[in-house]
Protein backbone atom coordinates (compact mmCIF):
# COMPACT_ATOMS: atom_id res chain seq x y z
CA UNK A 1 0.00 0.00 0.00
CA UNK A 2 1.08 3.40 -0.53
CA UNK A 3 1.50 4.24 2.94
CA UNK A 4 4.78 1.82 2.90
CA UNK A 5 6.12 4.38 0.43
CA UNK A 6 5.61 6.80 3.48
CA UNK A 7 7.16 4.64 6.49
CA UNK A 8 6.01 2.78 9.32
CA UNK A 9 3.08 4.99 10.97
CA UNK A 10 2.74 7.70 8.40
CA UNK A 11 -0.23 7.99 6.20
CA UNK A 12 -0.01 8.32 2.60
CA UNK A 13 -1.14 11.99 1.79
CA UNK A 14 -2.52 12.99 -1.71
CA UNK A 15 -3.40 16.28 -2.75
CA UNK A 16 -5.90 16.62 -5.61
CA UNK A 17 -6.36 19.85 -7.78
CA UNK A 18 -9.71 20.29 -9.52
CA UNK A 19 -12.25 23.02 -9.95
CA UNK A 20 -14.91 20.26 -10.36
CA UNK A 21 -16.47 19.40 -6.97
CA UNK A 22 -18.19 16.04 -8.77
CA UNK A 23 -14.55 15.31 -9.96
CA UNK A 24 -13.04 15.47 -6.58
CA UNK A 25 -16.11 13.32 -4.52
CA UNK A 26 -15.17 11.18 -8.07
CA UNK A 27 -11.58 10.34 -7.70
CA UNK A 28 -11.64 10.63 -3.81
CA UNK A 29 -14.24 7.39 -3.33
CA UNK A 30 -11.24 5.86 -6.10
CA UNK A 31 -8.54 6.52 -4.18
CA UNK A 32 -9.80 5.10 -0.82
CA UNK A 33 -11.10 1.95 -2.46
CA UNK A 34 -7.73 0.97 -3.41
CA UNK A 35 -6.86 0.59 0.15
CA UNK A 36 -8.58 1.51 3.63
CA UNK A 37 -6.04 2.81 6.11
CA UNK A 38 -2.99 5.10 6.49
CA UNK A 39 -4.85 7.89 3.32
CA UNK A 40 -5.14 11.53 3.47
CA UNK A 41 -6.95 13.15 0.82
CA UNK A 42 -7.06 16.79 0.36
CA UNK A 43 -8.50 18.71 -1.90
CA UNK A 44 -7.70 22.40 -3.37
CA UNK A 45 -9.32 24.20 -6.51
CA UNK A 46 -6.73 26.12 -7.78
CA UNK A 47 -3.02 25.55 -8.70
CA UNK A 48 -1.81 28.88 -6.36
CA UNK A 49 -3.55 27.22 -3.34
CA UNK A 50 -2.26 23.43 -4.25
CA UNK A 51 1.09 25.74 -4.20
CA UNK A 52 0.81 27.12 -0.85
CA UNK A 53 -0.30 23.88 0.24
CA UNK A 54 2.15 21.51 -1.07
CA UNK A 55 4.98 23.77 0.37
CA UNK A 56 2.90 23.81 4.02
CA UNK A 57 1.93 20.34 4.35
CA UNK A 58 4.08 18.71 1.58
CA UNK A 59 2.34 15.11 -0.23
CA UNK A 60 3.27 12.04 -0.65
CA UNK A 61 1.53 12.96 -4.66
CA UNK A 62 -0.64 15.20 -5.98
CA UNK A 63 -2.87 14.83 -9.08
CA UNK A 64 -3.88 17.92 -11.22
CA UNK A 65 -7.33 18.13 -13.35
CA UNK A 66 -6.07 19.41 -16.65
CA UNK A 67 -9.55 19.97 -18.07
CA UNK A 68 -10.23 22.44 -15.98
CA UNK A 69 -7.58 24.86 -16.64
CA UNK A 70 -7.86 27.37 -19.25
CA UNK A 71 -3.99 27.41 -19.76
CA UNK A 72 -3.37 23.44 -18.86
CA UNK A 73 0.35 22.90 -19.76
CA UNK A 74 1.49 26.12 -18.18
CA UNK A 75 -0.23 25.64 -15.22
CA UNK A 76 1.30 22.12 -14.66
CA UNK A 77 4.84 23.36 -15.23
CA UNK A 78 4.09 25.75 -12.63
CA UNK A 79 2.91 23.21 -9.73
CA UNK A 80 6.10 20.86 -11.07
CA UNK A 81 8.42 23.07 -10.93
CA UNK A 82 7.41 25.01 -7.83
CA UNK A 83 6.77 21.69 -6.05
CA UNK A 84 9.72 19.80 -7.80
CA UNK A 85 10.22 17.15 -5.17
CA UNK A 86 6.63 15.67 -5.15
CA UNK A 87 5.29 13.55 -8.08
CA UNK A 88 2.54 14.83 -10.23
CA UNK A 89 -0.01 13.14 -12.18
CA UNK A 90 -1.88 14.91 -14.76
CA UNK A 91 -5.44 14.08 -15.34
CA UNK A 92 -7.08 14.90 -18.97
CA UNK A 93 -10.12 14.84 -20.28
CA UNK A 94 -8.68 13.26 -23.58
CA UNK A 95 -6.71 10.65 -25.23
CA UNK A 96 -3.86 12.67 -27.21
CA UNK A 97 -0.42 11.25 -27.54
CA UNK A 98 1.11 14.82 -28.07
CA UNK A 99 -0.83 16.12 -25.44
CA UNK A 100 0.53 13.49 -23.43
CA UNK A 101 4.15 13.41 -24.29
CA UNK A 102 4.43 17.55 -23.75
CA UNK A 103 2.68 16.87 -20.26
CA UNK A 104 5.19 14.68 -19.46
CA UNK A 105 8.07 17.25 -20.74
CA UNK A 106 6.37 19.72 -18.59
CA UNK A 107 7.07 17.55 -15.09
CA UNK A 108 4.05 15.54 -14.93
CA UNK A 109 5.15 11.90 -14.00
CA UNK A 110 1.71 10.10 -15.66
CA UNK A 111 -0.94 11.35 -17.47
CA UNK A 112 -4.50 9.59 -16.97
CA UNK A 113 -7.56 9.42 -18.68
CA UNK A 114 -10.45 10.50 -16.63
CA UNK A 115 -12.91 8.41 -18.73
CA UNK A 116 -10.44 5.28 -18.30
CA UNK A 117 -10.04 5.49 -14.42
CA UNK A 118 -10.80 3.26 -12.07
CA UNK A 119 -9.76 2.91 -8.36
CA UNK A 120 -7.11 0.32 -9.58
CA UNK A 121 -5.22 2.11 -12.69
CA UNK A 122 -5.17 5.65 -10.53
CA UNK A 123 -4.12 3.55 -7.16
CA UNK A 124 -1.05 2.00 -9.41
CA UNK A 125 -0.36 5.30 -11.41
CA UNK A 126 -0.09 6.83 -7.78
CA UNK A 127 2.41 4.38 -6.72
CA UNK A 128 4.63 3.97 -10.01
CA UNK A 129 5.08 7.91 -9.65
CA UNK A 130 6.23 8.22 -6.15
CA UNK A 131 8.88 5.32 -6.62
CA UNK A 132 9.93 7.09 -9.85
CA UNK A 133 10.28 10.52 -8.11
CA UNK A 134 12.16 8.81 -5.55
CA UNK A 135 14.17 7.30 -8.28
CA UNK A 136 14.96 10.12 -9.73
CA UNK A 137 16.12 12.05 -6.84
CA UNK A 138 18.16 10.16 -6.10
CA UNK A 139 20.12 9.54 -9.34
CA UNK A 140 20.52 13.20 -9.04
CA UNK A 141 21.37 12.89 -5.58
CA UNK A 142 24.40 10.76 -6.78
CA UNK A 143 25.14 12.90 -10.37
CA UNK A 144 25.63 15.85 -7.72
CA UNK A 145 27.09 14.47 -4.87
CA UNK A 146 30.81 12.55 -3.39
CA UNK A 147 30.04 8.63 -3.55
CA UNK A 148 32.71 8.79 -0.62
CA UNK A 149 31.66 11.65 1.82
CA UNK A 150 28.30 12.56 0.89
CA UNK A 151 29.54 16.11 0.09
CA UNK A 152 28.19 17.73 -2.88
CA UNK A 153 30.46 17.89 -5.81
CA UNK A 154 32.89 19.85 -8.24
CA UNK A 155 29.16 20.61 -10.47
CA UNK A 156 27.31 20.81 -7.28
CA UNK A 157 30.01 23.58 -5.34
CA UNK A 158 29.66 25.89 -8.83
CA UNK A 159 25.92 25.85 -9.07
CA UNK A 160 25.89 26.79 -4.98
CA UNK A 161 28.93 29.44 -5.69
CA UNK A 162 26.97 30.83 -8.69
CA UNK A 163 23.57 31.30 -6.48
CA UNK A 164 25.86 32.75 -3.93
CA UNK A 165 27.23 35.11 -6.48
CA UNK A 166 23.52 35.97 -7.61
CA UNK A 167 21.87 36.88 -4.30
CA UNK A 168 25.50 38.95 -3.45
CA UNK A 169 24.82 41.19 -6.53
CA UNK A 170 21.01 41.98 -4.49
CA UNK A 171 22.15 42.57 -1.23
CA UNK A 172 25.55 43.78 -1.72
CA UNK A 173 27.55 41.62 0.98
CA UNK A 174 30.68 40.09 0.20
CA UNK A 175 31.11 35.46 -0.69
CA UNK A 176 33.81 33.82 1.03
CA UNK A 177 35.46 31.31 -1.26
CA UNK A 178 38.48 28.63 0.38
CA UNK A 179 39.98 25.80 -0.97
CA UNK A 180 41.31 23.43 1.39
CA UNK A 181 44.43 21.00 0.51
CA UNK A 182 45.28 18.01 2.60
CA UNK A 183 48.89 18.41 3.01
CA UNK A 184 50.83 15.03 2.77
CA UNK A 185 47.88 12.92 1.62
CA UNK A 186 49.80 10.93 -0.68
CA UNK A 187 51.98 9.83 1.93
CA UNK A 188 49.24 8.86 3.65
CA UNK A 189 48.00 6.72 1.08
CA UNK A 190 51.10 5.47 0.25
CA UNK A 191 52.41 4.69 3.77
CA UNK A 192 49.08 2.94 5.35
CA UNK A 193 47.01 2.09 2.25
CA UNK A 194 43.74 3.80 0.23
CA UNK A 195 41.90 3.05 3.45
CA UNK A 196 43.52 5.22 5.25
CA UNK A 197 43.24 7.95 3.11
CA UNK A 198 39.50 7.04 2.71
CA UNK A 199 39.09 7.20 6.21
CA UNK A 200 40.84 10.77 6.49
CA UNK A 201 38.55 12.36 4.02
CA UNK A 202 35.38 11.02 5.32
CA UNK A 203 36.45 12.17 8.91
CA UNK A 204 37.46 15.44 7.44
CA UNK A 205 33.56 16.15 5.51
CA UNK A 206 32.21 15.11 8.72
CA UNK A 207 34.25 17.73 10.43
CA UNK A 208 34.24 20.52 8.48
CA UNK A 209 30.09 20.34 7.86
CA UNK A 210 29.65 20.60 11.74
CA UNK A 211 31.28 23.40 11.68
CA UNK A 212 28.93 25.15 8.62
CA UNK A 213 25.12 26.69 8.94
CA UNK A 214 22.88 25.78 7.22
CA UNK A 215 23.31 27.95 3.97
CA UNK A 216 27.10 27.76 4.05
CA UNK A 217 28.56 25.23 1.44
CA UNK A 218 31.69 22.62 2.35
CA UNK A 219 32.37 20.75 -1.22
CA UNK A 220 34.68 17.70 -2.23
CA UNK A 221 36.23 19.57 -5.12
CA UNK A 222 38.34 16.25 -6.00
CA UNK A 223 41.12 13.88 -4.87
CA UNK A 224 42.11 15.70 -1.13
CA UNK A 225 40.36 18.79 -2.02
CA UNK A 226 37.55 20.63 -0.28
CA UNK A 227 35.89 24.09 -1.13
CA UNK A 228 33.95 26.28 0.76
CA UNK A 229 31.38 28.46 0.33
CA UNK A 230 30.24 31.29 3.12
CA UNK A 231 27.72 34.10 2.51
CA UNK A 232 27.49 36.72 5.64
CA UNK A 233 30.81 37.13 6.82
CA UNK A 234 30.79 40.32 8.40
CA UNK A 235 34.47 41.18 8.70
CA UNK A 236 37.73 40.11 7.57
CA UNK A 237 38.26 38.80 11.31
CA UNK A 238 35.92 36.79 11.40
CA UNK A 239 36.62 35.02 8.08
CA UNK A 240 39.82 34.58 9.27
CA UNK A 241 38.48 33.10 12.61
CA UNK A 242 36.42 30.79 10.68
CA UNK A 243 39.80 29.56 8.60
CA UNK A 244 40.81 29.14 12.01
CA UNK A 245 38.38 26.73 13.07
CA UNK A 246 38.42 24.80 9.59
CA UNK A 247 41.94 24.31 10.24
CA UNK A 248 42.16 23.27 13.38
CA UNK A 249 38.89 21.02 13.20
CA UNK A 250 41.34 18.75 10.70
CA UNK A 251 43.99 19.04 13.23
CA UNK A 252 42.59 17.22 15.92
CA UNK A 253 43.65 13.79 16.27
CA UNK A 254 42.49 10.60 13.84
CA UNK A 255 42.65 6.75 14.78
CA UNK A 256 43.53 4.20 12.16
CA UNK A 257 44.43 0.77 13.25
CA UNK A 258 46.83 1.12 15.83
CA UNK A 259 48.30 4.35 14.07
CA UNK A 260 47.50 7.76 15.68
CA UNK A 261 47.26 9.91 12.49
CA UNK A 262 48.58 13.52 12.45
CA UNK A 263 46.22 15.70 10.58
CA UNK A 264 46.87 19.39 8.86
CA UNK A 265 45.52 21.44 5.98
CA UNK A 266 46.71 24.37 3.85
CA UNK A 267 43.33 26.84 3.17
CA UNK A 268 43.38 29.52 0.44
CA UNK A 269 41.15 32.43 1.05
CA UNK A 270 39.22 34.83 -1.45
CA UNK A 271 36.67 37.59 -0.51
CA UNK A 272 35.07 38.08 -3.36
CA UNK A 273 33.40 41.24 -3.16
CA UNK A 274 32.31 42.04 -6.73
CA UNK A 275 29.78 39.74 -7.54
CA UNK A 276 30.53 40.15 -11.42
CA UNK A 277 33.62 37.87 -10.86
CA UNK A 278 33.43 34.86 -12.56
CA UNK A 279 33.17 31.46 -10.98
CA UNK A 280 36.62 30.48 -12.27
CA UNK A 281 38.34 33.55 -10.72
CA UNK A 282 36.88 32.90 -7.27
CA UNK A 283 37.96 29.33 -7.38
CA UNK A 284 41.11 30.09 -9.09
CA UNK A 285 42.55 32.92 -6.43
CA UNK A 286 41.38 30.66 -3.14
CA UNK A 287 43.47 27.98 -5.17
CA UNK A 288 46.27 30.39 -5.51
CA UNK A 289 45.90 31.65 -2.06
CA UNK A 290 46.21 27.61 -0.92
CA UNK A 291 49.14 27.07 -2.68
CA UNK A 292 50.97 30.46 -1.01
CA UNK A 293 50.09 28.66 2.45
CA UNK A 294 51.99 25.23 1.52
CA UNK A 295 54.91 27.47 -0.21
CA UNK A 296 55.07 28.51 3.90
CA UNK A 297 55.35 25.21 5.48
CA UNK A 298 51.60 24.48 5.00
CA UNK A 299 48.89 23.85 8.59
CA UNK A 300 48.32 27.37 8.02
CA UNK A 301 45.66 29.63 6.01
CA UNK A 302 46.50 32.63 3.46
CA UNK A 303 44.28 35.26 2.10
CA UNK A 304 44.92 36.23 -2.07
CA UNK A 305 46.33 39.26 -2.81
CA UNK A 306 45.21 40.42 -6.18
CA UNK A 307 47.33 43.94 -5.61
CA UNK A 308 51.10 43.34 -7.08
CA UNK A 309 53.42 43.43 -4.41
CA UNK A 310 54.48 47.46 -3.53
CA UNK A 311 57.88 48.21 -4.23
CA UNK A 312 60.87 48.82 -1.11
CA UNK A 313 60.13 52.81 0.20
CA UNK A 314 63.55 54.34 0.16
CA UNK A 315 64.46 54.46 4.03
CA UNK A 316 64.37 58.27 3.15
CA UNK A 317 60.21 58.50 2.14
CA UNK A 318 59.64 56.30 4.89
CA UNK A 319 61.14 58.22 8.12
CA UNK A 320 58.88 60.81 7.46
CA UNK A 321 55.88 59.16 6.61
CA UNK A 322 56.44 57.10 10.20
CA UNK A 323 56.31 60.12 11.94
CA UNK A 324 52.95 60.65 10.84
CA UNK A 325 51.49 57.43 11.32
CA UNK A 326 51.23 58.27 15.15
CA UNK A 327 49.57 61.73 14.26
CA UNK A 328 47.12 60.08 11.61
CA UNK A 329 46.50 56.56 13.76
CA UNK A 330 48.05 54.74 10.99
CA UNK A 331 49.40 52.09 13.47
CA UNK A 332 47.57 48.75 14.55
CA UNK A 333 48.77 46.13 17.38
CA UNK A 334 47.91 42.63 16.23
CA UNK A 335 48.05 39.64 18.86
CA UNK A 336 49.37 36.38 19.22
CA UNK A 337 48.40 34.03 21.31
CA UNK A 338 51.17 31.85 23.32
CA UNK A 339 49.62 28.21 24.84
CA UNK A 340 50.96 26.05 27.70
CA UNK A 341 52.41 22.86 27.07
CA UNK A 342 52.22 21.49 30.52
CA UNK A 343 49.22 19.17 31.41
CA UNK A 344 47.83 20.05 27.62
CA UNK A 345 47.57 23.41 25.53
CA UNK A 346 45.84 26.07 27.24
CA UNK A 347 45.79 29.76 26.62
CA UNK A 348 47.94 31.69 28.87
CA UNK A 349 48.57 34.88 27.04
CA UNK A 350 49.35 36.97 23.50
CA UNK A 351 52.06 38.85 22.58
CA UNK A 352 51.54 42.62 20.70
CA UNK A 353 52.72 43.44 17.80
CA UNK A 354 52.78 46.29 15.81
CA UNK A 355 51.32 46.86 12.22
CA UNK A 356 51.45 50.03 9.67
CA UNK A 357 48.63 50.49 7.93
CA UNK A 358 50.13 52.60 5.04
CA UNK A 359 47.05 54.42 3.26
CA UNK A 360 48.88 53.53 -0.08
CA UNK A 361 51.28 49.91 0.66
CA UNK A 362 48.67 48.64 2.92
CA UNK A 363 49.10 46.38 6.09
CA UNK A 364 53.12 46.28 6.54
CA UNK A 365 54.43 44.17 8.65
CA UNK A 366 57.31 45.23 10.86
CA UNK A 367 60.48 43.88 9.03
CA UNK A 368 59.81 46.43 6.81
CA UNK A 369 59.32 49.74 8.64
CA UNK A 370 60.83 49.05 12.53
CA UNK A 371 65.24 49.40 11.54
CA UNK A 372 63.70 52.57 10.01
CA UNK A 373 62.18 53.59 13.58
CA UNK A 374 64.99 51.88 15.40
CA UNK A 375 67.30 54.22 13.27
CA UNK A 376 65.65 57.56 13.64
CA UNK A 377 64.40 56.80 17.46
CA UNK A 378 61.00 56.75 16.32
CA UNK A 379 60.94 53.14 17.90
CA UNK A 380 61.09 55.14 21.58
CA UNK A 381 57.32 56.65 20.93
CA UNK A 382 56.01 53.80 19.04
CA UNK A 383 57.28 51.37 21.79
CA UNK A 384 55.56 53.54 24.63
CA UNK A 385 51.67 53.90 22.32
CA UNK A 386 52.04 50.10 22.21
CA UNK A 387 52.77 49.19 25.71
CA UNK A 388 49.64 51.81 26.20
CA UNK A 389 47.27 49.95 23.83
CA UNK A 390 48.32 46.41 24.72
CA UNK A 391 48.03 47.33 28.64
CA UNK A 392 44.67 48.47 28.16
CA UNK A 393 43.63 45.53 26.27
CA UNK A 394 44.61 43.09 28.56
CA UNK A 395 42.96 44.31 31.31
CA UNK A 396 39.67 44.06 29.14
CA UNK A 397 39.96 40.18 28.19
CA UNK A 398 40.99 39.56 31.93
CA UNK A 399 37.63 40.50 32.97
CA UNK A 400 36.43 37.24 31.47
CA UNK A 401 39.98 35.49 31.47
CA UNK A 402 41.82 36.57 34.97
CA UNK A 403 45.06 34.67 33.27
CA UNK A 404 45.55 36.11 30.61
CA UNK A 405 49.30 38.32 30.50
CA UNK A 406 50.73 40.36 27.76
CA UNK A 407 54.35 40.63 26.22
CA UNK A 408 55.89 43.53 24.71
CA UNK A 409 58.95 43.56 22.65
CA UNK A 410 61.65 46.22 23.71
CA UNK A 411 64.57 47.53 20.76
CA UNK A 412 68.30 48.02 22.00
CA UNK A 413 66.82 51.44 21.57
CA UNK A 414 64.23 51.61 24.20
CA UNK A 415 66.97 49.84 26.13
CA UNK A 416 69.41 52.04 26.02
CA UNK A 417 67.18 55.18 26.98
CA UNK A 418 67.20 56.44 29.86
CA UNK A 419 63.93 57.52 30.48
CA UNK A 420 62.26 54.03 29.65
CA UNK A 421 61.76 52.64 33.71
CA UNK A 422 60.19 56.27 34.34
CA UNK A 423 57.54 55.85 31.16
CA UNK A 424 56.64 52.16 31.98
CA UNK A 425 56.11 53.35 35.56
CA UNK A 426 54.00 55.90 34.96
CA UNK A 427 51.68 53.61 32.34
CA UNK A 428 51.70 51.14 34.78
CA UNK A 429 50.84 53.27 37.91
CA UNK A 430 48.48 55.69 35.71
CA UNK A 431 46.29 52.02 34.45
CA UNK A 432 46.45 50.70 37.77
CA UNK A 433 47.97 47.52 35.94
CA UNK A 434 49.71 44.73 38.05
CA UNK A 435 52.84 44.24 37.24
CA UNK A 436 52.65 40.23 36.83
CA UNK A 437 50.14 41.30 33.95
CA UNK A 438 53.36 42.31 31.76
CA UNK A 439 56.07 40.33 29.92
CA UNK A 440 58.62 42.21 27.91
CA UNK A 441 60.44 40.67 25.91
CA UNK A 442 64.00 41.56 24.33
CA UNK A 443 66.59 39.88 21.47
CA UNK A 444 69.58 38.29 21.95
CA UNK A 445 70.65 41.55 19.58
CA UNK A 446 69.24 44.00 21.91
CA UNK A 447 70.93 42.43 25.03
CA UNK A 448 74.61 42.17 22.98
CA UNK A 449 75.01 45.89 22.00
CA UNK A 450 75.20 46.75 25.70
CA UNK A 451 75.05 44.22 28.69
CA UNK A 452 75.92 45.80 30.78
CA UNK A 453 73.34 48.82 30.64
CA UNK A 454 70.65 46.34 29.23
CA UNK A 455 71.39 44.37 33.04
CA UNK A 456 70.72 47.40 34.96
CA UNK A 457 67.06 48.41 33.19
CA UNK A 458 66.20 44.47 33.31
CA UNK A 459 66.93 44.36 36.77
CA UNK A 460 64.74 47.81 37.73
CA UNK A 461 62.07 46.34 35.47
CA UNK A 462 62.47 43.12 37.40
CA UNK A 463 62.12 44.85 40.63
CA UNK A 464 58.87 45.99 39.65
CA UNK A 465 57.06 42.52 39.72
CA UNK A 466 57.20 42.37 35.63
CA UNK A 467 58.22 39.18 33.83
CA UNK A 468 60.98 39.66 31.76
CA UNK A 469 61.85 37.23 28.51
CA UNK A 470 64.76 36.50 26.00
CA UNK A 471 63.85 36.86 22.53
CA UNK A 472 64.78 34.81 19.45
CA UNK A 473 67.62 32.47 21.26
CA UNK A 474 69.40 31.02 19.55
CA UNK A 475 69.49 33.46 16.42
CA UNK A 476 73.07 34.94 18.63
CA UNK A 477 75.73 34.07 20.35
CA UNK A 478 74.46 34.46 23.97
CA UNK A 479 76.07 31.76 26.70
CA UNK A 480 74.89 30.37 30.08
CA UNK A 481 77.35 32.74 31.46
CA UNK A 482 74.92 35.44 29.86
CA UNK A 483 72.03 34.04 30.62
CA UNK A 484 72.72 34.07 34.31
CA UNK A 485 74.04 37.82 34.24
CA UNK A 486 70.40 38.48 33.05
CA UNK A 487 67.41 38.67 35.39
CA UNK A 488 64.69 36.72 33.01
CA UNK A 489 62.25 34.75 33.92
CA UNK A 490 61.48 33.03 30.13
CA UNK A 491 63.61 31.84 27.38
CA UNK A 492 61.81 32.05 23.87
CA UNK A 493 63.69 29.74 21.21
CA UNK A 494 63.75 31.13 17.57
CA UNK A 495 61.37 30.12 15.01
CA UNK A 496 64.48 29.31 12.86
CA UNK A 497 65.71 26.45 15.54
CA UNK A 498 61.91 25.14 15.27
CA UNK A 499 61.58 24.82 11.99
CA UNK A 500 64.09 22.77 11.95
CA UNK A 501 62.25 19.71 14.24
CA UNK A 502 60.70 17.11 12.06
CA UNK A 503 58.44 14.22 12.91
CA UNK A 504 60.85 11.46 12.90
CA UNK A 505 63.20 13.81 15.83
CA UNK A 506 65.91 15.05 13.26
CA UNK A 507 67.48 18.20 13.49
CA UNK A 508 66.16 18.62 17.38
CA UNK A 509 69.29 19.37 18.94
CA UNK A 510 69.47 22.65 18.77
CA UNK A 511 66.42 23.08 20.21
CA UNK A 512 66.77 20.31 23.15
CA UNK A 513 69.96 22.07 24.04
CA UNK A 514 68.21 25.35 24.52
CA UNK A 515 65.67 24.09 26.17
CA UNK A 516 68.27 22.07 28.54
CA UNK A 517 70.01 24.87 28.97
CA UNK A 518 66.75 26.77 30.12
CA UNK A 519 65.75 24.52 32.34
CA UNK A 520 68.77 24.52 33.89
CA UNK A 521 68.96 28.21 34.74
CA UNK A 522 65.59 27.82 36.28
CA UNK A 523 63.98 29.44 32.95
CA UNK A 524 60.25 28.51 31.36
CA UNK A 525 61.16 27.73 27.39
CA UNK A 526 58.73 28.89 24.99
CA UNK A 527 59.05 27.92 20.97
CA UNK A 528 58.31 30.25 18.55
CA UNK A 529 57.14 29.91 15.05
CA UNK A 530 55.73 26.03 15.71
CA UNK A 531 53.76 25.70 12.56
CA UNK A 532 53.01 22.16 12.76
CA UNK A 533 51.66 18.86 14.63
CA UNK A 534 55.23 17.36 14.33
CA UNK A 535 56.75 20.23 15.97
CA UNK A 536 54.29 20.37 18.67
CA UNK A 537 54.97 16.69 19.62
CA UNK A 538 58.67 17.19 19.49
CA UNK A 539 58.30 20.27 21.19
CA UNK A 540 56.37 18.29 23.89
CA UNK A 541 58.76 15.13 24.07
CA UNK A 542 61.62 17.74 24.64
CA UNK A 543 60.00 19.32 27.75
CA UNK A 544 59.26 22.47 26.19
CA UNK A 545 57.22 24.96 28.63
CA UNK A 546 54.66 26.83 26.07
CA UNK A 547 54.59 27.54 22.14
CA UNK A 548 53.23 30.21 19.52
CA UNK A 549 53.11 30.11 16.21
CA UNK A 550 50.38 29.61 12.79
CA UNK A 551 49.74 26.62 14.48
CA UNK A 552 47.25 28.04 16.93
CA UNK A 553 46.55 31.42 15.19
CA UNK A 554 48.23 34.15 13.35
CA UNK A 555 48.59 37.10 15.14
CA UNK A 556 45.39 39.02 14.73
CA UNK A 557 43.43 42.42 15.87
CA UNK A 558 42.15 42.87 19.03
CA UNK A 559 38.79 42.21 17.51
CA UNK A 560 40.08 38.27 16.74
CA UNK A 561 41.05 37.94 19.95
CA UNK A 562 37.62 38.95 21.71
CA UNK A 563 35.93 36.70 20.45
CA UNK A 564 38.60 33.96 20.32
CA UNK A 565 38.15 34.59 23.96
CA UNK A 566 34.16 34.37 23.32
CA UNK A 567 34.71 31.00 21.61
CA UNK A 568 36.78 29.54 23.96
Amino acid sequence: MLQELEGAGKPARVLLVTDDPRTAVLIGEMLRAGWTTGLVVSHTGSVADATHELLDHGATCALIDLAGEPSPIPALEQLCATVSHIPIIAISDRSDEEFDVTAVRAGAQDVLVMSELNASVLVRSVRHAVVRKRSEAALARQALHDSLTSLPNRALFFDRLRVALDRSRRTGRAVVVMFLDVDAFKTINDTLGHSAGDLVLTVLADRFSRLLRPMDTVARFGGDEFTFVFEGLDSEPETALLAERIRASAALPLAFAEEQLSISVSIGVTIVTDPKTPLEDAIRHADTAMYRAKDLGGARFERFDAAPAAPPMPDADLEPALRQALARSELRVHYQPRVSLNGGTGLVGFEALVRWEHPERGLMEPVDFIPVAEESGLIVPIGDWVLEQALDQVERWRQSRPEVTISVNLSGRQLQDAGLLDRVTTRMRRGGHDPSVLCLEVSEEALAADPEAASRQLAALNEMGITLAIDDFGAGDSSAADLQQMPVHILKIDRTLVSRLTAGGADSADVSAAVELGHRLGLCVVAEGVETDEQLAQLRDLGCDGAQGFLFSQPMPQEGVCSLLGNR
